[in-house]
């Protein structure tokens, strides 16, 4: 230790404050608690104008004792220096009070004393933009590239000499002369006020993403300056990647995912200097305070975005010193920002094998490991800097968003609630402890921490739009808006403002609304893909073909650097193909609209699958091309004009429609998608209406039962409806076999209808009958819906989660085993795990008992086969690692599946023919209409339970049942209960009636006798042609 002193007071008198503060590093790992080293080496760092450091050491000092004068005195220095006045004077204050209380040193109480007098003797003299530092007898020095203007000749070898280095202003990337560093690491991270990236001459690095997002804790850790040349420079291109360079990206989700840059208004307008403070001090002769002061010239140089410049500094510092630790984090902070950062981690890698205690070196590399997508190891790295800065409000934050990208939210939460308490005015700590606790279901806690952000910082447009996504993931579409209107009031060329503005208005059925939207946004942000994309679905789903085209091929015409912007390519080859199709049909009936059998199964599988079309563009039939499907695809303008009839029809359609709505979280309004299921189930009456009226005729009835008996149908098993073969189409045509059963519907024609209506009017979506896939469907391909997604609640489907969870523990005590991912059973017999599974309260206490991925099936008991048990939905856990468990229902469909509930649901459709054909006056018999109900319930329990389409079965379920009560003459007129979702509770019911009886108190009580089918015009002729139905749709937002 004696050898270390002597050491340590030789550098100091040398001036070597680099190599002291590193031999003060190695001291404090040994002792931490040594308050007089922790301000050795603030004082260090203050003679290199390293500011944050010296705010740190004092902290920490100061948390130790409390009543040690020199911290004060070095931190409200610090402070000052970093033009945060009157910071420095609430320190200055606290310190001369301590002193005033307890003389024992009165050096430093005068000292306190006059530093308290000449602050407020500034504020009273100094104008309002003018920068004065704590010690009066410093000289400033302007240094321009290459010399050094000496503004007190007499001063400058007997003070401190302090060097004013400029800086760009807004949108530039800067380094802050209290040497937090931050480095644009593309996963959405806010700079500081300047809204810029910031490197200091202390060696902090900070990054930040290019989706705007705040990192900075300290603002105004830079004071602005005036020019006093009044010099302008243009604003710096972005340099070009290199090819080992890591490219930007930016959040997208399931969530339309969050952040953007404020942009200036003009790449090549130019923008006012700025300068930092940034001082060392200087010696004509000795050799490490050059040192010294090259280092600061190189982080000079990466302030001013040269970092060509700067790296060239610092390679002759390294050809001296190979190993100097603050030269190699210097070059690997020019490296960082120009997106070098494989090169950027092998120098931080080096500074850490050179002085395995700079916490900044492991600080740094955490932040552009995460740049890279590396979050396992970066939170390594950040980690072990927080053993050599414990509870630094800087780490915490850095190591909060990286948790949080890493979907780890609730060591997101605890990082960032850290960070929140020592750092209560970080905006961006605030709002990222809103995007996690969003994750974790904590909604109205999420809002709270993000309009704290912006009352610390009202113009964070980030935080602007993460508060935005959760109102639009919430469904709360008015506060959405006004959420987005203050942002793009703040500022009008917000790109990301646009776009989630677009996304409401496509998930709320105004395309031409969306468009106009997107079209802004690209605007500002020409080659987004997000918005490429959606405006292309948005011209397809209105019928505007050629636009759509034109986007889609946009979207395939970009250079990608993400997994997301990938699956989208190849979503816009198949979604192309599909509006080359639409087109093709825009003027044939739109019963010739059949994508079941027209479009290839193998193209349908890699589309539902979002996989590379590669595969598909080899083996597929392709579409025409554009001008041969415009030919007869264009639509007419007369689509769009209505008679009387039509628009009596679709305002009956918009009542009808609307009963679909699901009173929930995250469920929005969707006009369009009212009118579709409503002119959906007046279609479905119409047929169904018709078909009964011919079974209800006594002579058609004889006649039917006669031809039946002479083709010896006895393959049917009666009633009055058909079963159609697992191959067959369910648009198929009428044929002799299904007259002679006496209807010319099956189950699948009747729920077929609603398909194609699902299918038209919301083209993005891949909604086809699985059963029509390609020979994968032998597979088993199906739905999965999660409620719980890693640590992440799914907010639609979360609500569900205890009742599935109470089921999932039911059968597993039941039939005492489980399935794991390979089908097989695993046993529960053991008396120990059986109470386990009684006790569990969560799915993870369930995977721990069965040990590794399993499911159980949900039990729907059969009606037309007494003793048969189908199986139902699949309840799954996966196990995700760190990040927690996938809880889901899936319900694959395999060949034996759809054969059991094809018998199950042509069972069901006959009971509802029998029961409402079998009198001939059924709505005057109030026992009839009972059972009618019930049959109709019936059926749509085993549909839910069946799920046979890739997405849509749910609306596609209710709109059947809808139908099927119109053509009954029942109207249904209530709306469906808050938090109800008819699908799920279809799906936890062990048996229909259970179902039945879970529905019809709500349900019954709202059917009302009606005969208004018969005032419809036939929807079929009112829009016969796929581009009226087009344009029926589309008018909703005229």
């Amino acid at each position: 230790m004696g050898s270390d002193r002597a050491e340590l007071a030789r550098l100091c008198s040398g001036r070597n404050w680099s190599k002291a503060i590193r031999l003060l590093d190695s001291i404090l790992t040994r002792s931490p608690s040594s308050i007089h080293d922790l301000c050795n080496r603030a004082f260090c760092y203050s003679q290199l104008e390293l500011h944050k450091h010296v705010v740190k050491d004092c902290d920490r000092a100061l948390q130790l004792d409390a009543a040690l004068l020199q911290a004060y005195v070095l931190k409200g220095k610090a402070l000052s220096a970093l033009g945060r006045k009157e910071d420095a004077l609430v320190v200055w204050k606290e310190g001369y009070e301590i002193a005033v209380r307890d003389t024992m040193d009165l050096k430093q109480l005068l000292e306190l004393e006059e530093l308290v007098s000449s602050v407020k003797t500034c504020e009273t003299t100094e104008p309002v933009d003018h920068v004065m530092d704590a010690s009066p007898c410093d000289t400033k020095v302007v240094i321009s590239e290459d010399r050094v203007v000496d503004t007190s000749s007499t001063a400058s070898t007997t003070a401190d000499t302090k060097t004013v280095v400029c800086e760009e202003g807004i949108g530039s990337s800067k380094v802050s002369s209290n040497g937090d560093t931050k480095l644009t690491n593309n996963i959405g991270n806010k700079a500081d006020n300047n809204k810029g990236s910031k490197v200091s001459s202390n060696g902090d690095t900070k990054l930040m993403n290019n989706n705007g997002n705040k990192v900075d804790n300290n603002k105004g850790s830079t004071s602005p300056v005036k020019d006093t040349t009044g010099t302008q420079v243009p604003k710096k291109a972005p340099k070009s990647d290199k090819k080992n360079k890591a490219k930007v990206t930016k959040e997208a989700n399931g969530r339309a995912e969050a952040g953007t840059e404020r942009r200036n208004s003009s790449e090549s307008e130019t923008i006012p200097l700025e300068q930092t403070i940034f001082a060392t001090k200087i010696s004509k002769s000795s050799k490490s305070i050059s040192l010294d002061f090259r280092l600061s010239r190189g982080i000079a140089q990466v302030n001013e975005g040269r970092y060509d410049q700067a790296i060239s500094i610092f390679d002759q510092i390294l050809r001296e010193t190979p190993t100097y630790p603050e030269a190699l984090i210097g070059r690997g902070t020019a490296y960082a920002f120009q997106r070098e950062l494989d090169s950027a981690i092998s120098d931080f890698t080096k500074a850490i094998q050179s002085n395995p205690s700079a916490g900044e070196a492991w600080k740094r590399r955490g932040q552009a490991r995460a740049a890279l997508g590396e979050f396992s190891e970066a939170i390594e790295d950040l980690t072990k800097a927080l053993e050599f800065e414990p509870n630094s409000p800087d780490i915490l934050h850095e190591r909060g968003i990286v948790n949080y990208k890493f979907k780890d939210y609730n060591s997101a939460f605890e990082d960032l609630s850290t960070c929140v308490k020592r750092d209560k005015k970080n905006s961006s700590a605030h709002t990222y402890l809103g995007l996690a606790l969003s994750a974790l279901g904590e909604y109205k806690r999420a809002e709270d921490e993000h309009l704290l952000a912006l009352k610390y910082d009202e113009s964070f447009l980030d935080c602007w739009a993460h508060l935005g996504q959760l109102y639009l993931d919430m469904g709360w579409s008015e506060k959405f808006l006004n959420c987005i209107d203050k942002a793009i009031q703040i500022d009008s060329r917000f790109a990301k403002g646009y776009h989630l503005r677009g996304i409401l208005y496509h998930a709320i059925g105004r395309h031409r609304s969306a468009i106009k939207e997107l079209s802004l946004a690209l605007t500002y942000e020409g080659s987004s893909i997000e918005c490429l994309y959606l405006r292309a679905s948005c011209h397809h789903a209105i019928g505007e073909y050629k636009a759509a085209i034109k986007d889609y091929d946009d979207v395939l015409d970009l250079e990608l650097d993400s997994m997301d912007k990938f699956v989208l390519q190849c979503l816009a080859f198949y979604q192309k193909e599909m509006a080359l199709y639409v087109a093709s049909k825009a003027n044939l009936e739109f019963s010739q609209f059949n994508i079941d059998d027209d479009v290839d199964p193998l193209f349908k599988e890699y589309w539902c699958k979002r996989l590379h079309p590669k595969n598909v563009a080899e083996k597929v039939y392709r579409q025409p091309p554009l001008r041969i499907s415009l030919r007869s695809g264009r639509l007419n303008k007369q689509d769009f004009k209505f008679t009387k009839h039509q628009t009596t029809l679709l305002l009956a359609a918009d009542s009808i429609g609307k009963k679909i709505q699901y009173n929930c979280r995250g469920f929005l309004p969707n006009q369009r998608q009212y009118r579709m299921a409503g002119l959906a189930a007046i279609e479905i009456a119409q047929k169904v209406s018709k078909a009964w009226r011919f079974l209800r005729n006594p002579k058609n009835i004889a006649k039917l039962v006669r031809k039946r008996d002479k083709l010896n149908m006895s393959q049917n098993r009666g009633g009055y409806c058909s079963t159609s073969t697992l191959s067959g189409s369910p648009a198929s045509a009428p044929n002799e076999d299904r007259i002679s059963t006496g209807i010319s519907l099956s189950w699948k024609d009747v729920y077929n209808i609603a398909v194609r209506w699902r299918q038209i009017s919301e083209p993005c979506d891949p909604v086809v009958w699985i059963n029509k896939l390609s020979e994968e469907f032998n597979s088993g391909f199906g739905s999965h819906t999660p409620l719980l997604l890693g640590q992440a609640k799914v907010v639609r489907y979360y609500p569900y989660y205890q009742r599935v969870l109470e089921a999932a523990k039911a059968i597993m005590l039941d039939l005492k085993y489980v399935n794991n991912a390979d089908d097989r059973a695993i046993f529960l017999t053991d008396i120990e795990k059986l109470k386990k599974i009684e006790v569990a309260s969560s799915c993870s206490d369930l995977y721990h008992v069965v040990g590794e991925t399993y499911w159980v099936a949900t039990r729907c008991d059969s009606t037309a086969f007494q003793g048969r048990r189908l199986e139902g939905t699949r309840i799954t856990t996966q196990n995700m690692g760190k990040t927690g468990f996938d809880f889901a229902i899936r319900t694959p469909c395999t060949p034996s599946r759809w054969e059991e509930y094809d018998e199950e649901m042509t069972a069901a459709w006959e009971a509802i023919c029998e029961a409402y054909c079998s009198d001939t006056t059924p709505t005057r018999d109030p026992d009839t209409l009972d059972a009618v109900k019930d049959a109709i319930l019936r059926m749509t329990y085993y549909w839910y339970n069946f799920m046979p389409l890739s997405r849509g079965s749910a609306v596609v379920g209710y709109i059947v049942l809808l139908g099927l009560f119109l053509a009954a003459n029942m109207d249904v007129t209530a709306s469906i209960p808050p938090g109800v979702q008819i699908d799920w509770e279809a799906i936890l019911s062990p048996e229909p009636d259970t179902f039945v009886d879970t529905v019809k108190p709500w349900l019954y009580p709202s059917i009302k006798i009606s005969r208004c089918l018969k005032d419809y015009t036939d929807v079929s002729c009112a829009f016969s042609t796929t581009g009226s139905v087009v344009a029926a749709l589309t008018s909703v937002d005229q």
